[in-house]
């Protein structure tokens, strides 16, 4: 808001965004597109202008929106570890924090949504599901890579547990969100730190890898 008016912002945008508003304050079943239409101040016409499907359109927008720019960087973050000659650790870190902002950037927190029951049964979660899928699979990955070069790296998980646990706990900011706290770089390392460590990684590792992964970081965003 800017002087008591609403900021000019492109009309699918702020329809994405005050629907994500909706689904998140009152569940998705209990928002209509007439509900989205009022709020944003258009006609209802107008949000099949923009999203033909009506709401299962714009939740599946959203449900994309809280992923896909993470899964669109992984072939670029391995690429450039083969480049650079970057650790595993390294690449995971990147990963981490890169996923985090990507959940931090969702609009109203829409991450939330995947959680909701009622979405979990919509047909436009499937795609959805396959991605986060793929997301785990690259945490695994690297993750994997990380521990086997621990003398204990028997102590890990499978690689298919090890990749739910880290994408678990990159997760936890759906939570911090709704509970009001700020998405910052702080939280970005703490949460980067806490998968190394799943992945049986020393303090000093990780001070080490996060030193590394500033530049590949910045390449990426």
């Amino acid at each position: 808001m800017v002087g008591g008016q609403r900021s000019w912002i492109a009309p699918r945008e702020e329809i994405l965004d005050v629907a994500a508003g909706l689904f998140v304050e009152r569940g998705f079943a209990a928002t209509s597109t007439r509900d989205i239409a009022e709020a944003v101040g258009i006609r209802q016409a107008s949000i099949y202008y923009h999203f033909p499907s009506g709401k299962e359109e714009i939740l599946g927008d959203l449900l994309q929106r809280s992923i896909r720019p993470t899964l669109d960087r992984i072939e670029k973050i391995e690429f450039l570890g083969a480049e650079t000659g970057a650790a595993p650790g390294v690449l995971l870190y990147v990963l981490v924090v890169l996923d985090v902002r990507t959940l931090a950037r969702a609009p109203r927190n829409a991450g939330v949504l995947a959680r909701l029951p009622e979405v979990q049964r919509k047909e436009v979660f499937g795609p959805f599901g396959a991605a986060r899928d793929e997301l785990k699979a690259a945490y695994a990955r690297l993750g994997t890579q990380v521990a086997a070069t621990h003398p204990n790296a028997a102590m890990t998980p499978d690689s298919n547990l090890l990749g739910t646990l880290l994408l678990q706990l990159v997760e936890v900011v759906i939570g911090m969100r709704s509970d009001g706290h700020r998405i910052n770089q702080t939280i970005e390392a703490t949460v980067a730190a806490s998968c190394l460590r799943v992945c049986l990684a020393d303090q000093a590792r990780i001070d080490d890898v996060a030193t590394r992964a500033v530049d590949l970081i910045g390449a990426l965003e």
